[in-house]
């Protein structure tokens, strides 16, 4: 068995400084029942004494084989017949035995770091029957730790900041290194914190690694960064103790410690007076050394301006003074206020004893530019009445040109806004006339623009609209509302209503309208009763009528207003006889069939005159069509005077305004236009038309004329003055008589032509035409 007899190398303790001097075999019974390292002591067991852990230092262990120790059993009696065999944790490759002399030895250098203790079993074999002699024996072996492994951080450089203005000992950062060896044996691994760079402003705990400040006042705005560099050294920072270094990049952060300031605390702008309202005109900065949030800035006017304001550009932090009202050089032309700058935002550990805030006075000046001519108004507005006559006065648009008033302006009308051409401006005057008469049921409102241009430079125009509305004049006749389908039963009875009907004025009267309906008093048939409601009821004034009779009535209805001048127009209601039924439900309108001795009906004769009337027709047309072919020469002679003779096909003009004039009044007395009426005078009452006599066929043509004059001196409802009056009677008692060829009985041989020979040259080649042909001449 093992006991004390086995002489083993081991290493008990690590010496100081980490030096170790290996156990000999000498000194092993001193140590037999004496306490090892951990507190352990030696066991005496059956196989007497024995080690059950041995200690190796890391810096000999494995260096050429290093001698580790002796195993030796009772049962080897130095014949060779005993063999050690070693097992367990590195057996055969870190730790090798002698098997006859039970020599232990390391093949490499251990490291504590990598693996601290191994486990090793001893057997003790018979080298014949390879039978164990004694039991297995287990024994640790343990590397003690020397000071080999610098201490490490884990960054070459660490970033950190701290507020400027801090105050002494305000912690920045804590950085920490490690250390692989062993901290429970020694110093290797107790580290001690310095710093190498940083000094004096800022400082490092030496226990923990805790950087802080270690200067008052330090101001961003001076510097900004610093760059510290921390030493950890084990072996509680001794001689001879490993060490590592990293570098610490410290950033002082921003405090609003600085308030913002001009510069110059005066500022000229110049600008031109055409800016418009919103526009900027100039920027102004203030200088705020701090950043981000405390360097941000609000710029204002003290006490406000009418004219200017100023806004902060978040971007720039600059002031941007823009316009709030138009400019004028000609009015004002420099300005001056004082500006305010401050920051936002305020820290209240700087506040006392300082004024964040400046200011600064600001000089606009403004330069003049050519403006266009502005209107005195914009728009405008004009009325007119729509039986105004071209050329007519309408109104005055004027413009002047601001930047001198002694400038001309010349006026035109924008001819797309005035397509009909219905308004003229004077270009130097500005007023405006209308070149046609204008109709207020046509447009009611004309929309036109009128250009100012300045003379002296064309470029420069403004335009204005002008708004002209057209005042309504009575000058339409009201009418029927709509087309009536009027019919009357042949058993009506008198006073029969068949009929309510309604009219329209497209005048626009300011009291409304008021419509008089009325018909012949002499009509037997019907009669009109006005319901004073702008309606009226058509009623029978008989009964019984009769298709076979009369099929249709034409009913004329007089519909009258009450504006000034007043209207009036005929328009006819045609009633149809139709047959009804007992309650007076139409039953059928179409007039009845009458027999007739041939058998043909109204309807067969009636298709049999159309066919001869349209026959007739084309006949007497193709008659005339050849007549106008075979027309005979103006003149019929033996002499051929062709030459001398030239023929005009020419009718003559006549009556070139044929709305002047009717021949029909003429030839008609009775038939006048009863809707003229004087528009210079305002009668007192409505009074109804009245039809004058014709004077009798004898009176004297001045007579007429005289009592015509005084007739319409007198009537209210006559033209006015300056209308033409046309009075229409030829006269009685002429002299010439007829001078109508028509219903003549002479013939050419019955005048005498000689007298054409004293008209003179003119009329001599048509008296030797004449006088040639005269019968007595030629016999």
């Amino acid at each position: 068995m093992i006991t004390d007899r086995v002489v083993l190398l081991l290493v008990l303790s690590v010496l100081w400084p980490s030096t170790a001097l290996p156990f000999t075999p000498g000194n092993i019974g001193n140590l037999f029942g004496m306490p090892d390292s951990d507190g352990r002591t030696l066991q005496r067991s059956k196989r007497g004494w024995m080690w059950n852990q041995f200690f190796l230092l890391e810096e000999y262990a494995g260096n050429d084989h290093q001698y580790v120790g002796k195993l030796h059993s009772n049962m080897d009696r130095g014949d060779g017949n005993v063999k050690y065999v070693l097992t367990g944790d590195g057996a055969g490759s870190l730790f090798l035995i002698d098997e006859k002399s039970g020599d232990i030895h390391a093949t490499k250098r251990l490291d504590r770091e990598e693996k601290a203790m191994y486990s090793l079993n001893a057997k003790v074999l018979d080298r014949r029957t390879n039978l164990e002699l004694e039991p297995d024996t287990e024994f640790n072996i343990k590397i003690h730790d020397i000071n080999d492994n610098e201490p490490k951080f884990a960054k070459e450089t660490y970033f950190a900041s701290v507020p400027e203005m801090s105050e002494v000992g305000t912690s920045v950062a804590t950085v920490t290194a490690n250390d692989a060896d062993d901290e429970t044996y020694g110093n290797s691994a107790k580290l001690v914190y310095s710093i190498l760079q940083g000094q004096p402003y800022f400082s490092v705990d030496s226990e923990n690694g805790t950087i802080k400040t270690a200067l008052p006042g330090m101001d961003r705005e001076v510097k900004e960064n610093y760059q510290v560099v921390i030493q950890a050294k084990d072996m509680a920072g001794q001689m001879g103790g490993l060490s590592g270094t990293t570098t610490v990049s410290i950033t002082l952060s921003d405090v609003n410690d600085s308030p913002p300031r001009f510069a110059n605390h005066s500022f000229r702008v110049t600008t031109v007076e055409s800016t418009e309202i919103g526009g900027a005109i100039g920027r102004i900065k203030a200088d705020d050394p701090d950043v981000g949030r405390n360097a941000e800035m609000e710029y204002s006017i003290v006490g406000g301006h009418d004219t200017f304001n100023i806004i902060t550009d978040q971007t720039t932090q600059e002031g941007v003074i823009i316009i709030k009202k138009a400019l004028d050089y000609e009015s004002k032309r420099d300005y001056e206020f004082r500006v305010e700058v401050k920051n936002t935002y305020l820290d209240a550990r700087f506040i006392h004893g300082l004024q964040f805030k400046d200011y600064a006075t600001v000089k606009v000046t403004v330069e003049d530019v050519d403006e266009p001519p502005v209107f005195t108004r914009n728009p405008y507005i004009i009325e007119v009445h729509e039986d105004t006559a071209a050329g007519s006065f309408v109104g005055v648009v004027s413009a002047r040109d601001p930047d001198a008033d002694t400038k001309p302006v010349k006026y035109s009308i924008d001819r797309h806004t005035d397509l009909e051409r219905l308004f003229n401006i004077d270009s130097v005057n500005g007023t405006i006339t209308t070149l046609k008469a204008l109709d207020r049921e046509m447009s009611k409102w004309h929309n036109i623009s009128v250009v100012a241009t300045e003379i002296n430079n064309p470029r420069q125009t403004t335009r204005v609209p002008v708004f002209i509305k057209v005042l309504d004049v009575n000058d339409n006749a009201p009418e029927f509302a709509m087309s009536y389908d009027t019919f009357v039963c042949e058993n009506v009875k008198a006073g029969q209503l068949i009929q309510t009907i309604s009219a329209v004025d497209t005048d626009e009267p300011l009291v409304g309208h008021k419509f008089v309906f009325s018909i012949s008093a002499t009509n037997p048939n019907f009669t009109i009763a006005d319901r004073e409601d702008n309606t009226a009821n058509i009623l029978t004034r008989r009964g019984g009528f009769s298709r076979r009779e009369m099929s249709m009535y034409f009913l004329p209805v007089v519909i009258s207003d009450n504006d000034y001048p007043i209207q009036s127009s005929t328009s006819t209601l045609i009633v149809r006889v139709c047959a009804c039924d007992s309650r007076g439900n139409m039953q059928t309108c179409n007039p009845e069939v009458l027999p007739f001795s041939d058998g043909l009906t109204t309807g067969a004769l009636v298709a049999i005159l159309l066919c001869v009337v349209i026959l007739l027709m084309i006949v007497v047309l193709f008659a005339a069509l050849r007549r106008q072919r075979k027309k005979e020469p103006l003149i019929i002679s033996k002499e051929d005077v062709r030459d001398n003779v030239v023929s005009y096909n020419d009718e003559g003009g006549g009556e070139e305004d044929t709305q002047a004039f009717d021949i029909g009044t003429l030839r008609n007395p009775e038939v006048m236009d009863a809707n003229k009426l004087r528009r210079d005078i305002i009668p007192e009452m409505l009074f109804p038309f009245r039809r004058t006599s014709p004077i009798k066929d004898n009176a004297d043509v001045r007579d007429f004329i005289s009592g015509r004059l005084q007739e319409n001196d007198v009537d209210p409802t006559a033209p006015p003055y300056d209308s033409l009056a046309t009075y229409a009677y030829e006269g009685s008692g002429s002299l010439a008589e007829s001078l109508s060829s028509l219903e003549s009985g002479a013939t050419e041989g019955d005048h005498d032509y000689d007298y054409l020979s004293s008209w003179g040259p003119p009329f001599k080649k048509l008296a030797e035409m004449y006088i040639g042909k005269s019968p007595d001449r030629e016999a």
